[in-house]
């Protein structure tokens, strides 16, 4: 797998498009592991990659689909990078203490548009 965030941005894209519902959300690890991805810097690698497809969605006006990644550590939410991007798009409030709530809205509109 390249280096470069874009290719592996759509490697991550399709594994979570074909994922199993019930295997939902994946921690960072199980995406790298997903895509076979070896040290060094695999889950920031996977981390970048789902910054571009945070970035790809706010274009288009999809939800994120990055929001069905989450950390293996309590609270199992994503990372805060995540949440400081969503409020860089202006898809998520500043206020961090909505962003719990607001991820959790954003985790169901991506899986409608699995239906």
């Amino acid at each position: 797998m390249s280096d470069s965030p874009l290719p592996l941005a759509a490697a991550v894209r399709e594994t979570l498009e074909a994922v199993p519902r019930e295997r939902l959300p994946m921690t960072y690890q199980d995406v790298a592991d997903a895509l076979c991805l070896q040290p060094p810097r695999t889950i920031q690698r996977v981390a970048q990659a789902l910054e571009v497809l945070m970035r790809e969605d706010a274009a288009q006006g999809r939800p994120f689909i990055a929001a069905l990644v989450v950390s293996r550590r309590a609270p199992h939410m994503p990372a805060r990078g995540f949440f400081e991007l969503a409020v860089e798009l202006g898809r998520f409030p500043a206020d961090a203490s909505l962003h719990a709530q607001a991820w959790w809205e954003e985790y169901q509109r991506v899986l409608a548009t699995f239906d």
